[in-house]
Order: structure tokens, then C-alpha cells, then sequence
């Protein structure tokens, strides 16, 4: 049914339980075009980089990993890759290794939490898991079974699976032995089975048609698949530009914030455009330096059909997906990738003569980022001459994915009334599952989304987006 075109109306929607945190969508539609998508944050912020300032140089791993439940290790190894640059400190050897595993532990538990959980529905038709877990048991157990293994993975290296306390400057508290990595082994030995059946079970979802007209952006090593460490690597939206790179160090010359009047998150840009990190980044980046049987399983995932297209890099090829919906395959992917990376580094394991190098106060600033699950996340750290926090920034991937997910809900609802559909709740599933393709992380507490579609006549003398953004000021979470 054709709506008039001067009608004015608000849609609704009580409750979205499959993303991490308090958001609400607002959608502004005149006539038959949607002229605005906000993705409002209304969680009060919590000042995490006001916390931190005073704090000596040893803090910031423990306090940050509290920003998240879900990705405390991406906090805590940012957090020490910051302070230990300040410091002059760099971690290698077997240390690196464990902090590597203790990191593909994280990806395991996350990415396999948002395939099984909160993403699969979508494609299934569920409402939810539950629904889901009574037509397909088996998919869920496989995916529950996934899950605890990376849960034990953290909880080996880390002293305990959420919040881990074993980190610390320079390495850890305790360091594994190899007998206690043996049974660790054998889980991950069956979980490499279940990541491979994942990745066939995915490959036989359905994907609508969509593309992310986004600069990706994501960590590059010269000769892995970066987790823990690397360098800010760009790939154009622009086919014709090749891909490029940038010192860790000007991070904040490049990815700036700005606060926005609809959301108490910062939105980030990289050099003032739109920008997403995360998987669909990852993959363009660094999706060549996979392991030859994780290409096997992005092969097996239908990722290089239809081919990709290569990216220019200093003679090296990327792979370039970007369809959000089809990020599914690379998380199922990557979890292949971190469980069998995982055995590899347990396989050459050899127990290091001390489980952590020192790490001495002193005055500078220091730069760190891994790729979180969900993308990039960066760390700067000031210190003053008694080795304290004098200044702090903190920016989560979600933080820089907002205005790319704002740009695919507008994108995504404009195509959908240009098919005609019009109807309150297939718009209302359309937006949910294009939330969902990006796992945003607002928070770890309650899920919940509220939608309003606006519709009505174009109104000259207002301004629909609202005041123009400001530049960041003050701290935020």
C-alpha cells in the first residue's frame, strides 16, 4: 500500500536483545526518501580517560579491561602496548607468542558468541537462540562448545575467563607450562573440527545484495594476520586508489572525533570521511596472509566467489568483501584462523626463563592498538615526570563504525522503499539485522533498541541532522 506522501508518523520498537549495550534508531523518511539514520548511544558515559588520569603507569590494563566484558583482552594488551612504547619497553619471544594466544582465545569466545548468538537468527528467521537452538540443537551446541573454548583459553593465561588478572606490564603474573598447555591442546583440537563445520554451515545462509561505502581500516604485519599489533593500514573506497598506511603515531592525525547531539558517543572519521573497522577490514587488509587452510575455509565460506578484487599494496594482494551481511563468513573465518593459530603456538611453546620484562616509570607518550574483535582498538597515553597518567584517549572500533552503520541503515531502507516495502515491520527487521552485521558493542549490560521512523514533507526551514557536530572535548568512554 502506497502511503500518502505529507503523512507524519513515529514507528517504534520496544526491545532489539541481539547488540551489546543501549542504542535507538531513528529514522526520518519524507515522501520516499529516508533523509536521516541516527544510531543514538543514550548510555551515560563513563569517563574512562578522566578515571585514568593520575593513575601510575602499571593501572591502565586492569582499570581499561573493565570498559568491556566481552573484549577485556583487547583492553588490556592496547593498554600495554600504549604504556610499554611510553617506557621504551618492547615485548618479544615467547611472552609475544602468549599474548598472542591469550588474544586468539578472545576472538574464539567473541566472534563465536556474535556468529551462533546474536547473528545466525537473523538469517535462520528466529527471533532468538532459543528459538533457534529448538529447530538446529546441534548448531548451538557446536557454537556453546566454541565458545568455552576460548573461554579457557583466557582463563589458563589469564587467571579467569572475564576481566583476566594474570596481564600485567611487560607480560604476566605467571607464565603457562607446557604440561598445562596439553589439555588446553586437545579442546583445541576438537574446536577446530566445529570452526571448520561452522564455516560450511554459514556458507549456506542467504545474502541479501549490500555494499559498505566506507574506507576500511585495519592493522597490517608484514607477514601475518595481524591480532595483537601492526600498522594502520587504509583501503580506499575508491577502487581506483591503492591502499596506504600510516605511522601509529598519528593515529589522531588521521582518526579524529567529534561528539554529535544524538548520541553520547563520540563519532570518528578518518581523514573526514566514513570509515569502518573490523572484519570486512581485516580481510581486505590482510585476508592473503591467512594460513593455507584458513584459505581453504574462506574458499569453502564462498569468499572468493564471486572473486574478489585485489587490492595494491607494495605488490601484495588483499581481499576485498563488502557486504555486511556476508561478514558472518569472515568472523566463522577467523575464529578457523585463531583456533588453529592457537595450536601453533602451543605446539612451539617453550616456557620463558621469566614471565615478564620490567617496566620503569618515566615520563613521555606512548601509542598502542589491536584489532579487537569488532576493529581497531587505539590507546594513547601521556605521563608525566613521576611516571603518572597526565592524558589519556581511548577509541573503541564501535566509536569509528557509527558513521558507517548510520550510512548502511539509510542505504539499506532507501533500497528497501525503492522495492516498494513498506511495511512497519519488515523496515524494522531490515534495520535490526543491518545493526547487527557490524556487532556493535555499546555496552556489556542491557540490549535494546528504539526506532522512530518520521514521516512527513521536507521541511525547509529545518535542519534535519541538528546542530553541526563539535570537536571533541572532555573524555569519554
Amino acid at each position: 500500500m502506497n502511503r500518502p506522501s505529507n503523512r507524519s508518523r513515529t514507528l517504534g520498537i520496544p526491545a532489539l536483545t541481539r547488540v551489546e549495550g543501549e542504542t535507538a534508531l531513528r529514522l526520518r523518511i519524507h515522501g520516499r526518501t529516508v533523509t536521516e539514520a541516527r544510531l543514538s548511544i543514550y548510555e551515560a558515559p563513563r569517563f574512562f580517560e578522566a578515571l585514568l588520569r593520575g593513575r601510575a603507569h602499571t593501572e591502565p590494563p586492569d582499570l581499561t579491561s573493565r570498559i568491556c566484558g566481552i573484549c577485556p583482552v583487547a583492553y588490556q594488551l592496547s593498554a600495554c602496548r600504549a604504556v610499554e612504547d611510553a617506557c621504551g619497553v618492547s615485548v618479544d619471544g615467547q611472552l609475544s607468542s602468549l599474548r598472542r594466544l591469550l588474544y586468539c582465545g578472545e576472538w574464539i569466545e567473541s566472534q563465536t558468541l556474535h556468529i551462533y548468538l546474536l547473528h545466525a537468527p537473523d538469517f535462520l528467521g528466529y527471533d532468538d537462540v532459543i528459538g533457534m537452538s529448538r529447530a538446529h540443537p546441534a548448531h548451538v551446541r557446536r557454537g556453546l562448545r566454541l565458545k568455552q573454548t576460548g573461554n579457557a583459553v583466557i582463563e589458563l593465561l589469564g587467571g579467569r575467563a572475564i576481566h583476566p588478572v594474570a596481564v600485567r606490564l611487560g607480560g604476566f603474573h605467571r607464565t603457562p607450562t607446557r604440561t598445562e598447555l596439553r589439555p588446553l591442546a586437545e579442546r583445541l583440537r576438537v574446536a577446530l573440527d566445529d570452526a571448520w563445520d561452522t564455516v560450511r554451515w554459514v556458507a549456506d545462509f542467504e545474502f541479501p545484495e549490500a555494499e559498505c561505502e566506507a574506507d576500511l581500516l585495519a592493522l597490517a604485519e608484514p607477514d601475518t594476520y595481524a591480532i595483537e599489533s601492526g600498522v594502520p593500514t587504509v583501503v580506499p573506497h575508491d577502487a581506483t586508489r591503492p591502499a596506504w598506511s600510516f605511522p601509529l603515531q598519528a593515529f589522531s592525525d588521521h582518526v579524529t572525533e567529534a561528539q554529535v547531539p544524538h548520541s553520547t558517543a563520540l563519532h570518528s572519521c578518518l581523514d573526514g570521511q566514513r570509515h569502518l573497522t573490523g572484519t570486512l577490514a581485516r580481510y581486505a587488509v590482510s585476508g592473503h596472509l591467512l594460513s593455507p587452510t584458513a584459505l581453504e575455509a574462506a574458499a569453502a565460506a564462498g569468499l572468493d566467489d564471486p572473486p574478489l578484487r585485489a587490492v595494491a599494496d607494495g605488490g601484495s594482494s588483499g581481499r576485498v568483501c563488502r557486504n555486511p551481511f556476508r561478514s558472518i563468513l569472515i568472523r566463522a573465518v577467523e575464529v578457523f584462523y585463531a583456533v588453529e593459530e592457537a595450536l601453533r603456538i602451543i605446539a612451539e611453546y617453550e616456557r620463558p626463563t621469566r614471565p615478564y620484562m620490567p617496566v620503569h616509570a618515566r615520563s613521555g607518550v606512548g601509542h598502542g592498538a589491536t584489532e579487537a574483535p569488532r576493529g581497531l582498538l587505539y590507546h594513547r597515553y601521556a605521563f608525566d615526570d613521576e611516571g603518572r597518567v597526565s592524558d589519556a584517549r581511548i577509541v573503541p572500533p564501535t566509536a569509528q563504525n557509527q558513521g558507517a552503520i548510520e550510512e548502511d541503515l539509510r542505504r539499506s531502507v532507501q533500497a528497501a522503499l525503492d522495492r516498494g516495502q513498506e511495511s512497519e515491520a519488515e523496515l524494522t527487521r531490515l534495520c535490526e539485522r543491518v545493526i547487527r552485521n557490524h556487532d556493535p558493542c555499546i555496552s556489556c549490560a542491557a540490549h535494546f533498541l528504539d526506532l522512530e521512523v518520521e514521516r512527513g514533507l521536507p521541511d525547509p526551514t529545518r535542519t534535519l541532522l541538528g546542530p553541526p557536530p563539535t570537536e571533541r572535548t572532555g573524555s569519554r568512554d
